[in-house]
């Protein structure tokens, strides 16, 4: 997949990163001057479970859908909300209008817009954005990422020489695993003393605040916005049978190598 990341010029890097930091920042102003009031709440899953969705997510999802389509009108679109856009391009929007959206219902701040630009299937731009944080992560390139805070920036990097005994680990399970299996793991659970907030795990990671995030049941749209902004930071992503993180599904995100291999053989068990 590398090779065609690799195929991308720094001209289209540069356009994209400057349309999602632009996109950014309108979100927040959209988010704070339109959304933040009284939503409606229904459930998808009724009689099944429970995943929520708010007029909020929908809103969310048509403004970006007509920011994209504004400036990339021929591009295909993906989104939670509203399906997907098919085009003969080879560049893809990945949209998630808000990731956490429990969160987003019970007034956490740690939900967030995500946004990937994929060329040729293959997520090579990111943007998580936390309004209500007012905070933003992007990647400009494969190996430089930011997180822009209070009109600054900050170079992302992962915490690269931790070592395996003193890592953070910060995981959770979404209702995906049983507790019998996850008695099959009893050192990833001991492991486990960070809690997992949403998109602003895997956003600490880049940041170097955390060393593990590990995640069930992720969609495209979960994941996709998170890969190139943690790659550039220098983490590594897969599956849990350490396939690559843009299949989504069970997701390992780790700062170096030796950790990524430990967790993958400790959750090994789960897999059979």
């Amino acid at each position: 997949m590398c090779s065609i990341v690799n195929n991308l010029s720094s001209k289209k890097y540069r356009l994209f990163a400057n349309f999602l930091n632009q996109l950014a920042k309108d979100l927040n102003t959209f988010y704070h001057t339109k959304l933040n009031k009284t939503f409606k709440v229904s459930n998808k899953l009724i009689g099944k479970g429970y995943d929520p969705v708010t007029s909020a997510d929908k809103a969310f999802e048509k403004f970006i859908r007509k920011k994209i389509k504004k400036t990339f009108p021929n591009h295909q679109v993906i989104g939670e909300e509203f399906g997907y856009k098919k085009t003969n391009s080879d560049f893809t929007w990945v949209i998630d209008p808000i990731d956490g959206t429990r969160s987003f219902v019970i007034g956490n701040p740690t939900w967030s817009n995500l946004i990937s630009i994929n060329y040729k299937g293959y997520p090579v731009l990111g943007l998580a954005n936390f309004p209500v944080l007012k905070k933003y992560y992007l990647n400009s390139s494969q190996k430089i990422a930011y997180v822009f805070e209070n009109g600054k920036r900050k170079r992302l990097n992962v915490n690269k020489k931790v070592l395996f005994k003193n890592v953070k680990v910060s995981a959770a399970f979404h209702g995906w695993l049983s507790l019998d299996k996850q008695k099959k793991i009893p050192k990833v659970l001991k492991l486990m003393q960070f809690p997992c907030s949403d998109a602003l795990s895997y956003s600490h990671l880049a940041e170097g605040r955390v060393d593990v995030v590990i995640q069930c049941s992720n969609k495209i749209w979960d994941i996709h916005p998170i890969i190139p902004i943690v790659k550039a930071a220098g983490g590594i992503i897969s599956t849990w049978d350490n396939k690559d993180g843009v299949n989504a599904g069970n997701i390992l995100i780790t700062t170096n190598k030796i950790v990524h291999n430990k967790f993958l053989k400790l959750l090994k068990p789960v897999l059979k």
